[in-house]
C-alpha cells in the first residue's frame, strides 16, 4: 500500500493554512510538460473517507475507566508518553515526550500502563467492524486509523434520490478552505453525499463503542488523509476538487507528504527538494535517474495530490506480533522469562484465531540516538507436529517454542540494548 510507508507522515494543521491558489488542476495522470510533471484533469469519481480516531489510547482507557474522564491522561509505555488526551495536550504534555519532561510540563499528569496492547487491539478490530457495516471496503492502517472506499454507496444514494432532493444536498461538517459547493457539479454532490456518511460512521462509533475521531472525505486515499486532521478533535472535513492544489501547499515540507519517507526525503533534500512546490516543479528525468523511475513517477504524482492506489480490504491479519524492550538482556534466564511473556501472549491470539501458523520469526531493533535504525531478523519453520497440537492448551506448546525462539536469540552477536519483537504467521 503506497501510503501505508509513511514513515515521517507528520499531523496536518489544527485549521487551514493560507495559500496562494494555483492554477493547476487536481485529478487524473500527470502530464510532461518541459521536462516537468503536470497535473490533467480526470473525472476521478471515487469518494474515500479516512477516519482517524482521537488519541486512541487515551480513550480506550479512559472508557474503561470514566473517572479519568475531563483529567489530564497520559499513556505510558516504558520511558514515553506514547499518546495523551486534548486536556493534557492543553496543558503543554505532548506524543512520544519523556515521562519525566511530561510530569514537569504537567505536574497533575495522570499515567496509566500500555504496555499491553490486548484491549486497544480489541477496540480497534470493533471500530473496524463497524465501519465495515456502511462499506465492505475498509482498510486497516494502525490501529486508529481506517480508510473507507464509499464509491459504490454514494452512487446508489444518489440514484435515490429525487431531482428536488438533490438540489436540497448539504454538507456534514467543514469544507477546506470554505471552498463553494456547486450542486451541479456532480463530483461535488459525491463528496457531499459521502460527508453525510462519515458524519454517520462517527456517529455510530460514538453512540456503539463511545470512541471520538476525526474524517477526511476526498477522491483519494491521500487526500482524504490530509485533510482529516485539518479540523480536530472530533470534527470532519471534505475537499472539493478545486482546493486539492491549496491542501498540499499548505504542507509545511515534503515529509509530511504520506507515502514520502524518510529516507525518500533525505534523498530529497540533497538533490535541493524540501518542499511540494519544489518537487512538482523539479525535473522528472533527474528525479527519475536519481530515485528510479517507479518511485520518481510515483511521488511526483503525490506532490499534485495524484492516488489511484486502492483502498484494500484488511480481511484477517496474516501475521501476529508482540514486542518489549530487552534492554541489556543478555544472560538466559532473564531472556527466557522475557521470552515466556511474549510467547504466552502471542500464542494465545493464534490460538484464538484457529487458524495454523507456519513460522516464528525474531526481529531485533538495537537502540540508538538516531531515531530511524537498523533492524534484523530471525526465522525458523514451526514444526509440522508442534503445528498439529496447537489448540486451547497453547500453554503446553511453551517449551517448545521457547527453545526455537531462544535459539533465535543467541545468533545475534550483539544482544545488549535492543528492542525485540516476536511474529508468527
Amino acid at each position: 500500500m503506497e501510503l501505508a510507508d509513511a514513515e515521517a507522515a507528520g499531523s496536518s494543521p489544527e485549521a487551514p493554512a493560507p495559500a496562494e491558489s494555483a492554477p493547476a488542476e487536481p485529478g487524473g495522470l500527470p502530464g510532461l510538460v518541459h521536462d516537468q510533471l503536470l497535473p490533467t484533469r480526470s473525472s476521478s469519481s471515487r469518494v474515500i473517507v479516512h477516519v482517524d480516531l482521537d488519541c486512541f489510547y487515551a480513550q480506550v482507557e479512559m472508557i474503561s475507566h470514566p473517572e479519568l474522564k475531563g483529567k489530564p491522561l497520559g499513556v505510558q509505555q516504558k520511558y514515553l508518553v506514547v499518546t495523551c488526551n486534548y486536556e493534557a495536550r492543553e496543558l503543554g504534555v505532548k506524543k512520544l515526550m519523556n515521562v519525566r519532561d511530561a510530569k514537569e510540563k504537567c505536574p497533575q499528569l495522570i499515567l496509566v500502563n500500555g504496555e499491553d496492547l490486548t484491549r486497544y487491539r480489541e477496540m480497534s478490530y470493533k471500530v473496524t467492524e463497524l465501519l465495515e457495516e456502511f462499506s465492505p471496503i475498509v482498510e486497516r492502517l494502525g490501529f486508529d486509523e481506517n480508510f473507507v472506499d464509499l464509491t459504490e454507496m454514494i452512487e446508489k444514494r444518489l440514484q435515490h434520490l429525487q431531482s428536488n432532493e438533490l438540489s436540497a444536498v448539504t454538507v456534514s461538517g467543514h469544507v477546506y478552505n470554505n471552498q463553494p459547493v456547486n450542486l451541479h457539479d456532480i463530483m461535488h454532490l459525491r463528496l457531499l453525499v459521502g460527508s453525510q456518511v462519515a458524519a454517520e460512521m462517527r456517529e455510530a462509533m460514538h453512540n456503539q463503542l463511545g470512541l471520538t475521531g476525526c474524517a477526511g472525505v476526498a477522491s483519494n486515499k491521500l487526500l482524504a488523509k490530509l485533510v482529516s486532521g485539518v479540523f480536530k478533535p472530533n470534527q470532519q472535513t471534505v475537499l472539493l476538487p478545486e482546493s486539492c492544489q491549496d491542501l498540499i501547499h499548505s504542507l509545511n515540507h515534503i515529509k509530511e507528504m504520506p507515502g514520502i519517507g524518510y529516507k525518500t526525503a533525505k534523498r530529497l533534500e540533497v538533490l535541493g527538494i524540501s518542499t511540494v512546490r519544489e518537487l512538482q516543479t523539479f525535473s522528472s528525468k533527474i528525479l527519475e535517474k536519481e530515485l528510479g523511475i517507479s518511485v520518481a513517477q510515483r511521488i511526483q504524482k503525490l506532490s499534485f495530490g495524484e492516488d489511484s492506489s486502492p483502498v484494500m480490504p484488511s480481511g484477517p491479519p496474516q501475521s501476529f506480533s508482540e514486542e518489549d524492550s530487552f534492554k541489556k538482556c543478555s544472560s538466559e534466564v532473564e531472556a527466557k522469562k522475557k521470552m515466556e511473556e511474549l510467547l504466552a501472549s502471542l500464542l494465545n491470539r493464534v490460538c484464538q484465531d484457529g487458524r495454523r501458523p507456519h513460522t516464528i520469526r525474531l526481529v531485533i531493533r538495537r537502540y540508538s540516538s538516531e531515531k530511524h535504525c537498523s533492524r534484523e531478523s530471525r526465522q525458523c519453520p514451526i514444526p509440522s507436529h508442534v503445528i498439529q497440537k496447537l489448540g486451547t492448551a497453547y500453554r503446553m506448546m511453551l517449551p517448545t517454542f521457547r527453545m526455537d525462539v531462544l535459539n533465535l536469540f543467541w545468533k545475534y552477536p550483539e544482544r545488549h540494548t535492543m528492542k525485540c519483537a516476536l511474529l508468527i504467521f
